[in-house]
């Protein structure tokens, strides 16, 4: 178990209605870390649609999923925050008033004195495809998303999808592995176009193997992978491999989060509209997460939503100091932590 970190906030969801929350506790002195169970920031917006057009932003008529992530990245950058990318809230406790532990699957506790969920309609978790007995060699030999590449060095990998993650981690992968092969159902990708012909390029000059085909069955012992089964329409082939990387793509899961003792209603987690405190004082939910009278499932509303928790949340964070509302556009002091004075 790592050392305990203290902060102000830890705020569950890195997407764009947890960023934005960074930017509005950072007006107020309240420090915050955000965690992921992503492997980068932008929530729904940056894994599902970074290059979909966006129209309902105020004031910008069209921005993409990756573009108002970047951009709101850049809001918040004077204010600092950490990020624990790649992880999962495994459960939150109050330890009492103003005091909470949070703890992740990746064995990192924090103390804090509030908790935000900005979680979107959950926890993104990849699907794990229709293998039996696959559950045996996961974190093992068997991984859903790479972490550190290096771990990668020098094994035989074979590396399993057609979409962009399966080709992304295929080309930066491959110079490092001692042999690369991908597997695919069909000789047909959805990645982008430049990735393909990188990866056809690799395959046509021998330094990476293409199999069109279905993993069936793996080969191993204690978690250890030995060999995969690849059946293809005329036969089936044995490939050697150190470990398997599968990427079928991502399922919206709940998560743990019905088990934190928080007040649940159809998944969602009701909250008041004065500051979107959940049943558990000191717990705020805001974006798609949370539900009350006249929710709208917006961007925008989340914004809203995260504006009002913070100047709530101050009373927690400096019970003895009297909150004095201010202006970005007026108040030197703020434009000082904007670092626009």
């Amino acid at each position: 178990m790592s050392e305990t970190i203290k902060t102000d906030v830890v705020i569950i969801g890195a997407g764009p209605v947890g960023l934005f929350a960074v930017f509005e506790f950072g007006l107020l002195d309240i420090k915050a870390h955000l965690i992921d169970i992503l492997d980068k920031v932008g929530g729904q917006c940056a894994e599902l649609y970074p290059e979909k057009p966006i129209y309902d932003i105020p004031g910008i008529p069209l921005i993409t999923g990756h573009g108002l992530t970047e951009a709101l990245m850049e809001q918040i950058k004077p204010f600092n925050p950490a990020f624990h990318l790649g992880e999962m809230v495994l459960k939150v406790e109050k330890l009492g008033d103003a005091q909470f532990r949070v703890s992740t699957d990746r064995d990192k506790v924090f103390d804090c004195k509030c908790v935000v969920v900005a979680a979107g309609g959950g926890s993104f978790q990849p699907k794990r495809p229709p293998i039996a007995g696959i559950e045996a060699y996961e974190e093992k030999s068997v991984h859903y998303a790479v972490r550190k590449m290096d771990a990668f060095r020098d094994k035989n990998l074979v590396i399993v999808g057609g979409g962009d993650s399966a080709l992304d981690w295929t080309l930066n992968l491959q110079p490092i592995a001692r042999r690369l092969t991908l597997v695919h159902r069909r000789d047909e990708f959805r990645g982008a176009p430049d990735s393909v012909n990188k990866m056809r390029a690799l395959v046509a000059a021998g330094d990476m193997d293409l199999k069109i085909g279905q993993v069936t069955a793996l080969e191993g012992d204690s978690g250890q992978l030995v060999a995969a089964q690849v059946k293809g329409k005329e036969s089936t082939d044995r490939i050697a491999c150190d470990a398997l990387l599968p990427f079928f793509g991502l399922t919206m899961k709940l998560g743990p989060v019905a088990d934190w003792g928080i007040r649940m209603e159809d998944e969602l987690i009701p909250v008041d509209t004065a500051a979107f405190e959940t049943s558990v004082p000191g717990i705020f939910a805001i974006g798609d997460i949370n539900t009350y009278p006249g929710k709208l499932k917006l961007i925008l509303s989340g914004f809203h939503e995260g504006a009002l928790m913070a100047q709530k949340i101050y009373h927690y964070v400096y019970p003895e100091k009297r909150l004095v509302f201010q202006y970005t556009t007026s108040s030197t002091s703020l434009q000082k932590k904007l670092g626009v004075a």
